[in-house]
């Protein structure tokens, strides 16, 4: 049985570029029949990354089938993963966020979590010397992963290893990192193409806290004034999004990457209340602008409070 490789649902680069190059070496190293597959459309970063290196777009897939063998990278939320996923043969997890709970195994399996800014960092270090055998697509993935997730070494997730995995592929690639990634940012930066709803729903992720269920989405961005632009409607979009994906709110924060700064969006006092508490900051308007929040990993997520 060929074993699948995915991460989450709204997937970004590291959710395209970490099951590429996990099933890359689990068969071309470990002789294990793979292939990655996604659970949704790319985003425009991680489609950019695809086309830059030359690779087919893996195929989207909506559940798994029972007893179906399965590595999951980039996650261990079941709330991001198939409904499914409880009967499938999960053999291995591989991931850098904090461990959520309420996925079962039918047996023993591997499980690397590691406090990384990026999975593709800890996947480089799993491979060890076996890097060096990897094509030059596997490696561009992996890159593109971890400029992706650091926000070119600007995001707080960041660490020294990070950096340095990510600049020793470049080297071995001749990639200028400045360059590649303002290049992977602009493409990020472009979804002129999208609707509101998708653009909420683009890099979102699913929390409960104090007891509401939230889908807190983030947006990064080198042009934030196209996003807040269309910020009207998009809270008017808010309610029928999180009502159709069974949330009480929705959160989105526009992580602008030059100014190193977030600005989330308010729409009515949930969000202020939410604002105000987890954050020591007024809400006064709509908007507010938080001064050095650019992770939703580190600096989002464990503040939020009701």
């Amino acid at each position: 049985m060929t074993t699948l490789v995915f991460g989450h649902k709204s997937p970004d680069t590291d959710s395209t570029g970490s099951p590429i190059a996990w099933a890359w070496y689990l068969s071309e190293v470990k002789g294990i029949p793979a292939r990655a597959v996604l659970l949704g459309e790319p985003n425009t970063e991680a489609a950019f990354v695809l086309r830059h290196w030359g690779i087919e777009k893996p195929e989207i897939i909506a559940d798994v089938a029972p007893g179906q063998d399965v590595v999951v990278v980039d996650t261990n939320n079941p709330a991001e993963l198939p409904p499914g996923i409880a009967e499938a043969n999960l053999t291995q997890i591989i991931d850098h966020h904090m461990l959520v709970g309420g996925l079962k195994t039918k047996s023993p399996i591997e499980i690397t979590i590691r406090p990384l800014a990026c999975t593709a960092t800890l996947m480089h270090d799993l491979m060890g010397a076996d890097v060096a055998r990897a094509p030059k697509a596997v490696k561009g993935a992996m890159l593109s992963c971890i400029l992706s997730d650091t926000l070119e070494f600007r995001s707080p997730t960041t660490t020294a290893h990070d950096r340095a995995v990510a600049e020793a592929l470049a080297a071995d690639l001749g990639v200028s990192i400045p360059d590649y990634a303002a290049q992977m940012f602009e493409a990020k930066s472009d979804v002129s193409a999208f609707s509101d709803a998708a653009l909420l729903r683009m890099d979102s992720k699913e929390y409960s806290i104090g007891g509401k269920e939230l889908r807190i989405s983030v947006l990064e961005t080198t042009a934030p004034k196209l996003l807040l632009d269309r910020k009207d409607s998009l809270m008017e979009s808010m309610p029928a999004v999180a009502a159709e994906d069974g949330a009480d709110q929705v959160l989105l924060f526009v992580i602008d990457i030059l100014r190193e700064e977030a600005t989330l969006l308010v729409p009515n006092d949930l969000v202020k209340q939410v604002a105000e508490a987890s954050f020591g900051c007024t809400v006064l308007g709509d908007t507010v602008v938080l001064p050095g929040i650019m992770s939703r990993k580190k600096q989002i997520i464990p503040m939020l409070k009701i």
